[in-house]
């Protein structure tokens, strides 16, 4: 929702107004606040984008990534008296960091808050206020997207008696483009109705008829056959709401379909067989591509792939991923259906939830697939990307390429500096809890050179201890479905050892792991030794990191 009220409905005399926002210099210095829930609730209204992650913007000096706001605050409510300011950015909910979750994420830690709620807040001023909402007014407006609309020929002309097991009802006919669909009796609209409001929350869905305790005259049955007709038109008017499984259950559609198949006439337009997908791409631009709407991954990215030409070898190197929560991305499955992943995640995710992103660990490949421009420039922007969200930690180098990003002349010098980055060509998972750890929690990173774990507290703060595992070290790596963990042995000083790594997306560590061995054997099959992700030719190698690696013991470590 564009805004959501944590307190119940407040009057216009009763809240402030932003005109209250201070021109003058502000603190913003993260403060802590601490706000007691009364009768009326905590006493303040949060707004935000909708979508997790995001560019980092300067406040006060510092960099942050996007965070909700107070919109409104009830005068002389709890928030007002613990100081609370509208404007303010909130950093932390209950100690749990929230900058660039979305707006029903950091509602829904508000809600959960109990009696007394601890917020960490960041003030801002008016003219730094205007520039982070016009950023999240261009990210509501894009929202709209997901309900753009279309004329399905969808009617019901007539109705019918039906007696079954001793019941007498009526049901409505359904059609399209003069062809009936199915029939549907009064109570599975009402069904319908509550399902499409709990999956489509932000969609304004028109009033159905109303029930009747009594028998219906004639006059009544065709009055409450075109108030059903009415909503069915203005709920399929909705593009992802008639693509959905819910209305296509409702519809039939899949039975239609495959009785079309099964038919000498297969017109799949007809039955709307083909979607219209929106595909985010590194640069922010959406690429639009019509696929059948069970069509996997690997055929929606060779899709996406012809449609912004990048050459048929190059698109090896990439693939189609799903961001997640906090910005994560995570590579879809060749098998896995990105279209019903869209729809899944369609109210918490800006424009889609579907990316277009490389797949590559080895930087002498990446280097060689960048003499084509449509992959440099998917390879640059994806940098770019990286380095404004955090993925890549670009350390003293900062400064410099932000000098080359405000130049479209120097597109290479950015690339080949963030080449050079420690970062750069691994892939870095959420932390999560590991075996090999009694305490805390690791966050997990695959490259061509190791798997590394790097110890954090259970909320993230990352610690001194690092280890590293080399490829040579390592024995077999799995994904054990059962404890949804990933495990890899590994042999040293003669000794063998099991990790396991408890997280979310265990599956996509063992595929990275998958990818990185394909790759090494592209280097025993071409004799190409792998460039370091922390040297170039062209750039100076980055510092070497101070972090102090974790002592091995002979009997297990713990990071």
């Amino acid at each position: 929702h564009a805004l959501l009220n944590v307190s119940p409905k407040m009057t216009e005399d009763e809240t402030h107004t932003s005109e209250k926002l201070a021109d003058d210099d502000i603190d913003s210095t993260p403060r802590t606040v601490i706000i007691k829930k009364n009768e009326k609730g905590f006493g303040f209204n949060v707004r935000g984008q909708v979508a997790e992650g995001g560019t980092l913007k300067p406040i006060g000096g510092q960099l942050y990534g996007p965070m909700q706001h107070i919109s409104a605050i009830l005068e002389n409510g709890p928030a007002d008296e613990a100081g609370v300011v509208i404007g303010d950015r909130i950093l932390e909910v209950n100690d749990f960091p929230v900058e660039g979750s979305n707006h029903k994420a950091v509602v829904d830690l508000i809600r959960k808050s109990g009696d007394e709620l601890k917020l960490v807040l960041v003030s801002v001023n008016r003219k730094e206020a205007q520039v982070l909402e016009q950023e999240v007014e261009r990210q509501h407006a894009s929202t709209r997207d997901h309900f753009e609309r279309r004329s399905l020929p969808l009617s019901i002309p007539d109705t019918r008696q039906v007696v079954k097991d001793g019941e007498k009802y009526t049901v409505y006919n359904i059609y399209m483009a003069s062809k009936l669909l199915t029939s549907r009796r009064y109570s599975e609209f009402d069904a319908l109705d509550k399902k499409l409001k709990e999956e489509f929350d932000e969609f304004q869905f028109p009033k159905l008829p109303r029930k009747w305790p009594f028998s219906l005259s004639e006059s009544q049955i065709d009055t409450r056959r075109r108030g059903l007709e009415n909503y069915l038109e203005k709920a399929c008017s909705a593009r992802i709401i008639v693509e959905g499984d819910t209305m296509r259950d409702f519809l039939e559609l899949k039975k239609n379909e495959e009785a079309e198949k099964g038919g000498a006439a297969k017109k799949k337009e007809a039955l709307d067989l083909d979607v219209e997908l929106p595909v985010l791409m590194a640069d922010k631009s959406t690429v639009s591509v019509r696929v059948q709407r069970d069509s996997p991954a690997n055929t929606v990215a060779k899709a996406v792939a012809d449609k912004i030409g990048l050459s048929k070898e190059n698109c090896q190197y990439f693939s189609l991923f799903e961001i997640c929560s906090h910005g994560f991305e995570r590579k879809l499955r060749p098998g896995e259906f990105p279209h019903r992943v869209y729809i899944k995640n369609y109210s918490s995710a800006g424009k889609s939830c579907i990316a277009f992103r490389k797949w590559i660990f080895t930087l002498t490949h990446e280097v060689i697939a960048s003499e084509n421009k449509t992959a440099a420039n998917l390879f640059y922007w994806q940098a770019v990307e990286d380095v404004s969200t955090g993925k890549i930690d670009p350390g003293d180098h900062l400064k410099q390429l932000k000098v080359y990003q405000k130049s479209s002349n120097t597109k290479a010098e950015y690339l080949d500096l963030a080449r050079t980055l420690p970062d750069y060509c691994s892939v870095s998972f959420p932390h999560c809890a590991c075996d090999a750890r009694k305490q805390g929690h690791v966050i997990v990173s695959v490259s061509l050179n190791h798997i590394k774990l790097q110890a954090c507290t259970t909320e993230g703060i990352l610690e001194e201890q690092v280890h590293t595992f080399p490829w040579e070290m390592i024995k077999t790596c799995e994904a054990d479905l059962e404890e949804t963990a990933f495990c890899f042995q590994y042999e040293k000083k003669s000794k063998e050892r099991w990790v396991r790594v408890f997280s979310d997306y265990y599956e996509y560590m063992n595929e990275c792991v998958g990818r990185v061995l394909e790759e090494i054997k592209w280097k025993e099959k071409d004799a190409t030794l792998p460039v370091s992700s922390s040297s170039s030719s062209k750039s100076k190698a980055s510092k070497p990191s101070k972090r102090k690696p974790i002592k091995y013991e002979d009997d297990g470590e713990d990071l």
